[in-house]
């Protein structure tokens, strides 16, 4: 299992359409349900910081996020000026969990 964390800040202007554009990542993730993907995102209480943590059965299934067309929107739309702070991603260690995750 891998998992990743990613932290990042966005402009003022920009948190409401990387909302939407995280959103439409999660709707395709759901509804294709790959059981080797469990992936969520949230903000801060300033509404401008993100914090995405994707845990991944196998390599491939990772590539099958990279892979999917609104991951690669999202991605690209914050390259093109969304940041205030760039993103910082670190590989995580399960320690335990309230449930199976795979």
């Amino acid at each position: 299992m891998k998992i990743v964390k990613v932290t990042y800040t966005t402009k003022p202007d920009f948190a409401a359409q990387n909302q939407q554009n995280i959103k439409a990542v999660m709707d395709d993730l759901q509804r294709l349900n790959y059981p080797g993907i469990f992936y969520h995102a949230c903000t801060g209480t300033d509404g401008i910081s993100f914090i995405h943590t994707a845990f991944f059965k196998t390599d491939e299934d990772q590539k099958l996020l990279h892979d999917l067309p609104a991951f690669n929107y999202f991605q690209q739309q914050l390259k093109n000026g969304g940041f205030e702070t760039p993103p910082k991603q670190e590989l995580l260690a399960l320690v335990g969990a309230s449930e199976d995750i795979f």
